[in-house]
């Protein structure tokens, strides 16, 4: 598997790299892609750290793993690539801004202008076999992913990481809450979505940006 991982990030990740379970799961990955389809394509798997450096994170939001379909997934958690119909979980969360922040619905899903930012939108797991979701679960992304969250959690910088159903939840023993901001929500997935609208999340995450002095972000998305 190449990894590209970009300078900003190195120090934080580079001995993870170096450790037993990422050539194992480097393998994995290369083989999985030997005899299936795998998402995203490689180039993207490390989109996440590429469009917001660690210096630069402001917002920390955790998804499960890559969405399983075609042309889909490219790296950024609940994102898909211009000219690809959102799925679910996505088109709930344009819901929850357009009721939250009056958010207008775009034409399209792709939340790189969120990436850039300063929101990680991060997986915990960063690849999946084509239409089997959580398929590359277990194979060690999730201890890779949960250092980048440490590494987030060590910035003296207060962040705000927004965690979304029970998976995400789990994640908080990462964080230090005396420092950093939690806001957690019900996932946006059709399963959960009651819970979900309502919630407010989006303005919630701008209020403790602003409560620890740092820019709100602006969560408008244009027509591509």
């Amino acid at each position: 598997m190449q990894v590209n991982l970009p300078k900003s990030w190195q120090a934080a990740l580079r001995g993870e790299m170096n450790k037993p379970y990422f050539a194992a799961l480097s393998e994995f990955v290369d083989e999985e892609r030997r005899k299936h389809t795998v998402y995203p394509p490689g180039p993207d798997v490390f989109a996440a750290f590429d469009h917001t450096p660690l210096s630069e994170v402001k917002v920390v939001l955790i998804g499960q793993d890559p969405y399983p379909g075609p042309n889909q997934a490219h790296g950024l958690c609940f994102s898909v690539r211009p000219g690809v119909k959102p799925p679910a979980s996505l088109m709930n969360m344009f819901k929850e801004l357009k009721d939250d922040v009056g958010f207008r619905i775009p034409n399209n899903g792709c939340l790189t202008p969120w990436a850039d930012q300063g929101v990680l939108l991060l997986n915990a797991v960063l690849t999946v076999r084509a239409g089997e979701p959580n398929s590359h679960k277990n194979k060690g992304w999730e201890q890779f992913t949960d250092t980048a969250i440490r590494a987030v959690s060590d910035k003296e910088e207060p962040v705000v990481f927004a965690l979304w159903g029970a998976f995400a939840q789990k994640k908080e023993k990462l964080i230090d809450t005396q420092r950093h901001r939690v806001v957690k929500a019900a996932h946006p997935s059709p399963l959960s979505a009651k819970q979900f609208f309502g919630s407010r999340p989006f303005s919630k995450i701008n209020a403790a940006l602003e409560e620890v002095g740092r820019p709100p972000i602006d969560w408008q998305l244009p027509d591509l």
